[in-house]
């Protein structure tokens, strides 16, 4: 008799199951929140919405979160054991649904995370395919896949800041692939989210820390590599 598939079985790099939203989507969005959040987390909410809300358990979507969280690849075989590392790891979780948000992706996760004095919340879509999307972070509005370079700047809501910004990304040999800028309110701090197609430089990035007006930088490198 031949033995029976888990929704965890692999073929090459790409985990398979039910749906690749379920499984390869679900862990990308878990690795590029803890990116985000710079840190391995300590605790962390997590939200199902719409379908995910009703399948998260039965297609390994569950799994599959805690597996990102602990940065396992896609194609990482501890991912069907992913409780029991994280038990392992000390990492504290919670699972919420939401089975009927409207304004929402069929495929939405939020997460809640902490690490120390770090807390951090991250929107993602699964896409299909293993595609993401991170449509937002800490309230800001986001719009970047993690299958590119990333960079996320704070700042001053100052005249020019965007366009100094890409010049010294440019003077890097770095082409900008999107930007999308979010702000609470005029003259508020606002939030930039720029994927390059490739690496930016440590110096670029220890510059664009110390301008006076820019408050926070992260770099989340293509998380695929």
């Amino acid at each position: 008799m031949a033995e029976k598939s888990s929704v965890f079985d692999m073929i090459g790099p790409i985990m398979i199951g039910p749906s690749s939203s379920h499984t390869a989507g679900v862990v990308r969005i878990a690795r590029a929140a803890i990116r985000v959040l710079g840190a391995a987390p300590e605790e962390a909410i997590i939200t199902f919405y719409n379908s995910f809300a009703q399948t998260y358990e039965g297609h390994g979507s569950d799994r599959a979160i805690i597996a990102g969280l602990l940065d396992f690849k896609t194609d990482d075989k501890r991912i069907k054991e992913a409780f029991d590392h994280a038990k392992e790891r000390g990492l504290k979780y919670t699972f919420r649904s939401v089975g009927n948000a409207s304004t929402m992706h069929p495929n939405t996760i939020k997460l809640n995370l902490k690490a120390g004095d770090r807390q951090v919340e991250v929107i993602g879509q699964s896409r299909g395919g293993g595609v993401i999307n991170i449509v937002e972070v800490d309230g800001f509005t986001a719009s970047f896949s993690a299958n590119l370079h990333t960079l996320i700047i704070d700042a001053d809501d100052v005249k020019g800041s965007i366009a100094f910004i890409a010049t010294v990304i440019a003077h890097d040999d770095c082409n900008i692939a999107t930007m999308n800028v979010s702000r609470k309110g005029k003259n508020e701090m606002a939030r930039q989210f720029i994927e390059m197609d490739s690496g930016i430089k440590p110096i670029t990035l220890e510059y664009l820390k110390q301008l006076s007006w820019v408050k926070h930088v992260i770099y989340i490198p293509n998380i695929d590599l």
